[in-house]
């Protein structure tokens, strides 16, 4: 599956052209061996090739100019022509016409020369193909250089066309350096690979290379049509149109495809025929899923799903549509010019995608790409594709209108809540079109983190607020209902309830902020905001010389990072509301909170170790260590004030 077909221009013997009806059986006798399409209209010459005009014209430059290498390097996906253009070249060095047997090379080829049967059929001595997949070993190179030496039997030149090149050992590469390198004048040399990365540069640097493209789908459609015509076959454009896009610009996958078609269709070429060869999908009833999909109508979503996979459509292939029409979509809304050129496109897919461009964003297209691109290797690979699918389409829904991890932190710094998109309304699962939806926006949750300017973290970490509190926790106001408010008078202030910000006005702030007792406190609002680099660099870089509300003096450790005061004092700004005073200083300043931690455990171990019964216990067991050293938990029973329903003494107790 490797070889570029095209129109053959002219009619030869051995050699089926488009002018050719199909060959059918004399009376009495036996029917003639059937070609596949792929062989029998498999081009003869360079105007046959389809979709390569730059090697044809470097070719044509190269050949009239008499500067023919040596030895050329064809790459290129499967089914793009590697081996046919290397049958082209051979017949091209060795054409001669009958009435003029010393031409010299030529790409022109305007009919059958005195080689051209031979060399196209693989059947001429001085063309000799060798198909290094099978033929990998040192060996087997060895005879190429052995018979090298010895001139054309009656070509002009001898022409080596070695497939799947990339195939051969180390040992038979370095054994073709010197040859291919310095050719006796009658060889020439046509390596043809899939792998051209697994060619060593030693032997890439001989040859003149040449990287041949996938055909465009409208070439492919076109090439299609007009073998249908040849063979006498019906074929829908749409039908071609999907045998093009199955077989991703390679020829002879599309020939194999129109060849299963016309037998499986009894010599007719519809779409549903193609469809259902394929397991593809309607393109229609994809985009019919997509809007579904997009509009957040979850029930439409699975009804649509379910049917086409009745129908036979496989869900790994609805995906990979669903992701080809969302990359159309794109190429619409950012290229429209491009994409609607295509002439693969349906009707269908270029009128509703264009409606689609207009009112979708490029981020919701994002994400949905992003989305299904993951869907589909997992829809493949799982045991239940359809439930697969299924699930992927929730994703996609739910999440394909979400906002960025930076929006949505913008969002909440700006607006103190997170505004997510409206659940659209579900329409019927039969609603034909997006007309019963204001905006094609996806269907969302509830608001699940509308958290208030006040607590965004408490908000976001609803969760955690249950846990018990570290030791080195902030500390927390006291719930409103506590104790009871005093009336307000002129002589005390009026006291300031801490709330929220109404949604209207984001500009607005708290009250105030957390109140910073000591050094501590800084660390554990570190450590709250999640801010790990800063609370580490404040408990092992700094040494306190000062701590003041709003002022904080301290030495940088020896190897802390320059910009921790500023780093600090910025964090303190936005955390706080206020600017904070942090400057650094030469004197010599507390331990560092890291410092006097290590102090205190090693302080610890060493009063246990102290202990007469651990250092029996040492002593009795060679090897033992202290590991850790625990505070013992308060006893209950001893200790009535650890009872849960016993209250602990008061300090203006009058009966203590």
């Amino acid at each position: 599956m490797d070889e570029t077909t095209g129109t053959p221009s002219i009619d030869e013997p051995g050699l089926p052209g488009f002018g050719s009806a199909p060959s059918r059986a004399a009376p009495g006798q036996p029917a003639p061996a059937y070609r596949v399409l792929a062989r029998k209209y498999r081009p003869k010459d360079f105007d046959d090739l389809i979709g390569q005009g730059a090697m044809v014209r470097t070719l044509a430059n190269a050949f009239e100019a008499g500067r023919i290498p040596q030895a050329w390097m064809l790459t290129g996906v499967r089914g793009v022509g590697k081996t046919t253009t290397a049958r082209i070249l051979a017949r091209g060095l060795n054409y001669a016409l009958p009435d003029d047997p010393h031409a010299g090379p030529t790409i022109r080829l305007p009919r059958l020369g005195l080689h051209c049967a031979a060399i196209m059929e693989s059947r001429h001595i001085d063309v000799l193909e060798m198909d290094a997949a099978s033929h990998t070993g040192i060996d087997d190179v060895r005879q190429i250089i052995d018979g090298i030496r010895y001139s054309p039997v009656s070509a002009r030149y001898k022409v080596y066309i070695v497939d799947e090149v990339h195939m051969l050992s180390e040992k038979a590469f370095n054994a073709f350096l010197k040859t291919l390198e310095e050719p006796p004048p009658h060889a020439k040399f046509v390596f043809a690979t899939t792998e051209i990365r697994k060619v060593p540069v030693t032997i890439l640097s001989r040859c003149q290379r040449f990287d041949l493209r996938r055909v465009e789908a409208g070439a492919l459609i076109a090439h299609l049509q007009k073998i249908c015509d040849a063979e006498a076959v019906s074929a829908e454009v749409e039908a071609l149109a999907a045998i093009a896009r199955a077989a991703e610009g390679s020829v002879r996958d599309s020939l194999s495809l129109l060849d299963q078609a016309i037998a499986h269709g009894a010599g007719h070429v519809t779409a549903e025929t193609v469809r259902d060869m394929l397991g593809l999908a309607d393109r229609a009833r994809v985009v019919d899923l997509f809007e579904a999909a997009m509009r957040g109508d979850v029930p439409a979503t699975f009804a649509e799903l379910r049917a086409q996979h009745e129908a036979g459509a496989d869900p790994g292939v609805v995906l990979s549509d669903l992701a080809e029409f969302t990359h159309l979509v794109t190429r619409l809304k950012l290229a429209p010019d491009s994409a609607r050129s295509d002439t693969s496109l349906s009707e269908v897919e270029r009128a509703r995608g264009g409606d689609f461009a207009d009112r979708l964003s490029v981020r919701a297209l994002s994400r949905a790409w992003q989305i299904l691109l993951k869907a589909i290797p997992e829809v493949q690979a799982a045991a239940r594709p359809l439930a697969a699918a299924e699930m992927a389409l929730v994703r996609l829904i739910y999440a394909a209108d979400l906002p960025t991890p930076d929006e949505a932190l913008r969002q909440i710094k700006e607006g103190g809540s997170l505004s997510l998109p409206a659940r659209a309304p579900a329409a019927p699962a039969s609603a034909p079109s997006m007309q019963a939806a204001p905006a094609m926006v996806p269907v969302m949750a509830a608001p699940v983190m509308a958290a208030p300017v006040s607590a965004p973290v408490t908000a976001l970490r609803a969760t955690s607020a249950a846990a018990p509190a570290p030791s080195r926790s902030l500390p927390e106001a006291p719930p409103a209902e506590a104790a009871p408010r005093p009336a307000p008078s002129p002589a005390m202030p009026r006291p300031t309830l801490v709330q929220s910000a109404p949604a209207a006005r984001p500009e607005s702030k708290p009250a105030s902020g957390p109140r910073l007792r000591r050094f501590e406190d800084i660390v554990a609002l570190a450590d709250e905001r999640r801010d790990i680099g800063l609370k580490m660099a404040l408990e092992r870089d700094v040494h306190l010389v000062r701590f003041e509300d709003g002022r904080i003096a301290f030495r940088l450790a020896e190897g802390g990072r320059a910009t921790l005061a500023t780093d600090l004092g910025n964090a303190l700004l936005a955390w706080t509301g206020r600017r904070w005073a942090v400057t650094l200083s030469q004197e010599p300043g507390e331990a560092t909170l890291d410092a006097r931690a290590k102090a205190a455990v090693q302080s610890r171990h060493q009063g246990a170790a102290s202990h007469p019964l651990v250092q029996a216990v040492l002593k009795n067991f060679p090897g033992a260590q202290i590991v850790d050293v625990r505070d013992k938990a308060p006893d209950p029973a001893s200790d009535p004030a650890a009872l849960g329903d016993v209250p602990p003494p008061e300090a203006d107790d009058p009966d203590l």
